[in-house]
């Protein structure tokens, strides 16, 4: 038995069931257990894959996205670029090398990163190396300036809760022990204020996921672009709204029972970008736009053709394999969507205005 399904199941018999949303955050963040603190998750020996990852166009788009809205909103003399859960700081690295040549940008930027791992602040460390990021552990410690973002599957590992209805009541969904087992169950339903609204499109038995340590982030962006000017980008899976058991567990690139592993799977959840973009109001927000949609608007296809012409045989093959994976709507093209956070003083966004 592992150490922190030890630990959990002592702590669930010493004082009753846990929330989903505090297994999450013990799985994901357990100071000596927890999956982020003992592991590089990404690539083929580790549990998943981001679109990063798996070609150098996805961060190259983005980061000429970013230069452009800094050159619409005024080209700010000094900014915050800033990530929220790097990775091994692959996106940044191609967005800063596409970037290199718009005049101006480089010299008026400061790299921040937000990130928990030991593992992966290494990683982003060694890559980003000459461009001396500062890191913090919350997004509430950026500087106060303008402020251009980017936060690709980041929200998708927040700690959620599960509410089923139950009348017009609401009952959590709890992590119980049986044996040695880890079980649902769920506690007495209630009334619940934050999800009175919902009591209109849900039916009996359905279940709504909240994440509560979303608004705090959101907060953070948005108090620094009204004050100060500049853009988020959000990239992830989810919808407009919460609906349904969205849970999952990867491990070694398969799906696995969240329950089963915990410390040694990355716990993930549909994001519910409808809150996100409540959460950052007055800021405007984007319509939510499938990742494939964006990416083409972006320019990615004429991108991948220049690629290509230096390519050949297997690499050419892999590269073709790539630019589908990232944009074809059966495949991260429709699942991921993007929404983007400004000012409702300055133009939309490239990609989000066609």
């Amino acid at each position: 038995m592992s150490a922190l399904r030890a630990s959990l199941l002592r702590q669930i018999r010493a004082q009753g069931p846990i929330s989903v949303a505090d297994y999450m955050t013990q799985c994901l963040l357990h100071p000596k257990h927890g999956y982020y603190a003992t592991r590089d998750p990404l690539g083929a020996a580790g549990d998943f894959t981001t679109a990063p990852e798996i070609s150098q166009m996805f961060g190259e788009v983005i980061g000429l996205l970013l230069a452009q809205v800094w050159l619409d909103q005024g080209a700010p003399a000094g900014f915050t670029l800033a990530e929220l859960g790097p990775g091994r700081g692959t996106l940044m690295a191609d967005a800063l090398r596409a970037t290199a040549r718009v005049p101006g940008f480089h010299a008026a930027l400061r790299l921040h990163l937000v990130e928990a791992s030991p593992p992966l602040r290494a990683a982003q460390a060694a890559r980003l190396e000459a461009f001396a990021p500062i890191w913090h552990d919350s997004a509430d410690t950026l500087p106060d300036q303008p402020l251009l973002l980017i936060a690709n599957e980041f929200f998708d590992a927040l700690p959620i809760r599960q509410f089923l209805r139950q009348g017009a009541g609401w009952a959590e969904r709890m992590i119980g022990a049986e044996s040695d087992d880890l079980v649902l169950g769920l506690a007495p339903p209630a009334p619940l204020a934050t999800l009175a609204r919902r009591l209109d499109d849900t039916q009996e038995g359905q279940i709504v996921e909240t994440c509560a340590p979303a608004q705090p982030v959101i907060e953070a962006i948005r108090r620094r672009i009204v004050a100060h000017g500049g853009f988020a980008l959000i990239v992830d899976y989810g919808d407009w709204r919460s609906q349904g058991d969205t849970l999952q567990a990867l491990r070694a690139h398969r799906h696995d029972d969240p329950l089963a592993h915990p410390g040694e799977a990355d716990l993930t959840a549909h994001v519910d970008f409808e809150a996100l973009a409540e959460a950052a109001r007055p800021l405007r927000a984007t319509e939510l736009t499938p990742q494939g949609v964006l990416l083409e608007r972006l320019g990615i296809t004429a991108r991948a053709e220049a690629l290509a012409r230096s390519l050949s045989g297997s690499e050419l093959e892999s590269h073709i394999a790539a630019h589908r994976r990232l944009t074809h709507p059966g495949e991260m093209g429709h699942l991921f969507k993007a929404l983007g956070l400004y000012p409702a003083t300055a133009p939309p966004p490239p990609g989000f205005d066609a």
